[in-house]
């Protein structure tokens, strides 16, 4: 197998020319080879809590994160700039740097405990919501009042467990702090009348437990947004996930298996914008936190560049972004949602 299928969501691509059947959906995966460890199929059964990181996963310093946050604000010549000035991406990335300045941060720990206070004082309206069926595992949920089903824009913000040091700029503290400016920036408009309510949904447990095993991510994984799906049934409209939104040379097809009316939706809040070219062409099928939306019935849309060369390693840091990427995915979102809670 290439070495790409090594990769953390190699599981999420197409084996060859396999298709499976998933309700509502066909999406194309490809078996992962375990980053070469034979210990992938594991016994799940241990505790979804990892172990404190070691201290050679610990953060970078603060001189390294600033030197990282100008190299990430350098003018990205591949993504348009939008025409729109209702997000602010220096602020988002500013977001970005608090959670990767926290180093590591798998689902269950202190460290994700940490900054997960920082997210919920920066959410409206924001509550903890836990996942049931995994002590110690917490949601985030921020909402704009308005009518039912409600628009919901999510992500997750933990950070997978392997390898050591990885801090997740792109996946997913960028598609976090995505939707925590444009909760911001929504939040700052006018409510029109009879307008639908608007969700800020953050998934904790979207990567793999201690234990868990690549060939069954979809089982293992996605905890969070399993369990979001199962307690809101019903209260759902659509959902558009940001997952990796802010890598430099952004591009950004629709994913297999998304919702094709939703996905025109998001296509057409991008040309509004100005950034039409960053959402053109269809990707691969990827096994993320939109699925449980999709096989509940609920239109979904997954944002992802599978194709962002860092993706599941630890150079997945802030200086692989780019401000113009974020800046062209936070204003679509916004238009997208402010034109979606009007339907």
């Amino acid at each position: 197998m290439p070495d790409r299928s090594s990769t953390r969501r190699a599981v999420r691509l197409a084996a060859g020319a396999a298709v499976v059947a998933l309700v509502l959906v066909a999406l194309v995966l490809t078996v992962r080879s375990g980053d070469g460890d034979p210990a992938t199929t594991r016994s799940a059964a241990t505790t979804d809590v990892p172990a404190t990181p070691a201290p050679t996963a610990r953060a970078a310093t603060g001189d390294a994160l600033d030197a990282a946050l100008r190299a990430a604000r350098r003018p990205d010549r591949a993504v348009p700039r939008p025409r729109t000035r209702r997000f602010d991406a220096d602020r988002a990335l500013r977001l970005v740097r608090l959670q990767v300045a926290a180093g590591p941060r798998p689902a269950g720990s202190e460290t994700l405990a940490r900054v997960r206070r920082e997210l919920v004082r920066r959410l409206p309206r924001a509550r903890e919501e836990a996942v049931a069926g995994h002590p110690g595992l917490v949601n985030v949920v921020g909402r704009i009042p308005g009518r039912a089903p409600a628009v919901v824009l999510a992500a997750h913000y933990d950070t997978q467990l392997r390898p050591a040091g990885f801090v997740g700029a792109n996946d997913s503290a960028a598609g976090t702090a995505v939707v925590l400016e444009a909760a911001r920036a929504l939040g700052r408009q006018s409510r029109p009348a009879g307008a639908r309510e608007v969700r800020f949904v953050l998934f904790d447990g979207e990567e793999l437990p201690v234990g868990g095993s690549e060939d069954e991510f979809e089982r293992d994984g996605l905890r969070g947004s399993r369990a979001y799906a199962a307690a809101h049934r019903g209260e759902v409209g659509s959902l558009v996930l940001a997952d990796y939104v802010a890598n430099r040379g952004l591009r950004l097809p629709r994913e297999l298996g998304s919702d094709p009316g939703l996905w025109r939706r998001v296509r057409a809040a991008a040309s509004r914008v100005g950034v039409g070219s960053v959402f053109a062409g269809t990707g691969v099928g990827i096994i993320d936190d939109h699925l449980p939306f999709l096989e509940a019935g609920v239109p979904a849309v997954d944002l992802i560049d599978w194709d962002y060369p860092q993706k599941n390693t630890a150079r997945d840091t802030l200086d692989r972004l780019s401000e113009g990427a974020m800046d062209a995915t936070g204003e679509t979102l916004v238009d997208w949602a402010a034109a979606e809670r009007r339907r």
